[in-house]
């Protein structure tokens, strides 16, 4: 099953993710040249050097020493992210972002970048029902439609050839990211079929979690709103704990279960007829190869029915606030065996009872991965189904609750002895624009967008009542008219009423009985008891009180 898929793969320390390349940095000249400065439209510029948004510039990347996880050096493509592909990219200047400088940076907007804003994160269940039908139509249009601005590698840089033979393809706006999250977390190819090494990973098992994963969540969320052309989107959140099921699995949201077939999705959701990727990662390690970015078969889930050996059942509320409670962010070796570690129990491998590393059972985040049973259960792949969205903004909150609970100094980040990938001044795989993981170990509010739930008092109030105002707006034209036919109906009437009067002045048929008498009905009383008939033998409303 998923689950036991997934609970191997934790045990022999092996997650893959994804790597992005701009599409204009995948040629054979940048790659050659190790550069990828492209030019900002606005002005034609190398990172629009010209206009002050940014210059060309050496990558730096730190020296200081990593775990022993990972015993290598030179093997891997990921090593000293992005040297392998690229010494020199952008550096974008003030609250400037992007691979070329074109974007804004997290939290501003604008065609200056001079505009701050703050986004609200909301539970998917307070959302509108237009909200609900829009992020549902946002993720499938993502899924079918080709990226503009990335390509995803298929090959390693020495298939590559060092550049002269560019391996690339072309994949949805929603697939880069399923892809980014396969190569991250892929295994070491150490050469020849089935020749890797597992106990490796830029984005999990390590203190880089965290802000890994929120980083990777801005990206989507900046790039469904340069689809979309809704700057307002966010992705929003699905609050687990105490959950007895899935509830999100419906075909409003986020598909239900096909009637014929408990692991597949129901056909009244859109998301029954997406193809997932990179899901196969032992396949391509037997091959000793990366994904192809090639469609595997349909998005399969099975909520509920999973290892119960690996995970006894959803998150509580007690066991979120015990990890809230954590005052460490990461102890120890920072990996899987780290004790009484924030970040450690909150990914699923410390537990949320007594805080020790290396847990029997997976719990907090890892415990919805296993819990799904199909695609979600697969780290490699979990990324293809769309739930993986909403629960990972739900740990990113947790995430928010603890900086703010315990507000730690950027010293409790370790600078050295991580994992690899997982020192502070690591650059994040395999992000272009280039990201470190300190630089994330931040609050939200400081990368521009807040959680609902997080809000104070009145804000949370307000917050409340905004869906149904919505509904409201949604309905007030037709409410409007609605009381404008019934005015002029009423107005109708009266000059009716007014007008017969006068024609027919006192006439005795106008008098108040006899008019009541004109729109009469022959009756028989139904709601009086009566013995008289059958038909009034039987229960009616007085015969219940």
């Amino acid at each position: 099953s998923g689950a036991l898929v997934y609970f191997i793969y934790s045990v022999l320390c092996f997650v893959p993710s994804y790597q992005q390349i701009p599409r204009r940095c995948a040629t054979q000249e940048a790659l050659r040249a190790k550069e990828c400065c492209p030019s900002w439209e606005g002005d034609g510029s190398p990172c629009g050097a010209s206009s002050g948004r940014g210059f060309c510039k050496d990558v730096e990347v730190p020296d200081q020493p990593d775990g022993p996880q990972y015993p290598f050096s030179g093997l891997d493509d990921r090593e000293k992210w992005p040297l392998v592909f690229y010494n020199r990219t952008c550096q974008c200047t003030g609250n400037f972002m992007g691979f070329s400088c074109a974007d804004c940076k997290f939290g501003y907007f604008g065609v200056n970048c001079n505009e701050k804003r703050e986004s609200i994160r909301r539970n998917v269940f307070h959302l509108s029902r237009a909200e609900r039908i829009r992020l549902v139509s946002y993720l499938n249009l993502a899924k079918q439609t080709t990226s503009s601005d990335y390509v995803v590698a298929t090959g390693t840089y020495q298939e590559m050839e060092n550049g002269s033979n560019p391996m690339f393809a072309d994949v949805s706006s929603y697939d880069v990211f399923v892809w980014m999250h396969y190569y991250v977390s892929r295994n070491a190819l150490l050469g020849g079929p089935g020749n890797v090494w597992t106990d490796v990973d830029f984005a999990h098992w390590g203190p880089a979690f965290l802000p890994w994963h929120r980083v990777y969540l801005l990206h989507w969320e900046h790039e469904i709103r340069k689809l979309t052309g809704d700057m307002s989107f966010t992705i929003p959140y699905w609050d687990w704990r105490d959950a007895q099921g899935c509830d999100v699995c419906t075909d409003e949201l986020m598909g239900g279960r096909s009637p014929q077939d408990p692991s597949l999705l129901s056909p009244g959701s859109v998301f029954s007829s997406w193809r997932v990727l990179c899901s196969r990662a032992a396949d391509y390690d037997d091959r000793g190869m990366l994904c192809d970015a090639g469609g595997e078969g349909p998005l399969r889930r099975n909520p509920g029915n999973h290892n119960r050996n690996v995970v006894e059942r959803l998150p509580t509320s007690a066991e979120v606030e015990f990890t809230l409670s954590l005052i460490n962010y990461d102890t120890g070796a920072v990996d899987r065996g780290a004790n009484m570690s924030f970040r450690n129990t909150l990914e699923g491998f410390g537990d949320p009872q007594t805080g020790l590393g290396n847990s029997s059972h997976m719990s907090m985040h890892a415990a919805l991965h296993v819990f799904m049973n199909g695609s979600m259960s697969s780290v490699q792949g979990s990324a293809n189904d769309p739930i993986f969205l909403l629960h990972h903004a739900f740990v990113d909150s947790i995430y928010e609750q603890w900086l703010r609970r315990h507000r730690p100094s950027p010293s409790q980040y370790p600078d050295s002895d991580a994992p690899i990938g997982h020192n502070s001044e690591y650059h994040m795989v395999p992000f272009l624009p280039l990201h470190r993981n300190r630089d994330f170990f931040i609050s939200s509010k400081d990368l521009g967008y807040e959680y609902s739930y997080l809000l104070d008092a009145n804000q949370r109030l307000a917050e409340s009542m905004r869906p149904y105002l919505e509904e409201l707006q949604d309905v007030w034209p037709w409410l409007l008219l609605a009381g404008l036919c019934g005015g002029i109906a009423a107005v109708t009437t009266a000059a009716a009423v007014l007008t017969a009067k006068r024609r027919y002045g006192g006439s005795s048929w106008l008098r108040v009985n006899k008019w009541k008498d004109l729109f009469a009905l022959p009756e028989r009383e139904p709601l009086i008891c009566s013995g008289d008939t059958e038909e009034t033998k039987a229960r009616n409303y007085n015969t219940t009180i």
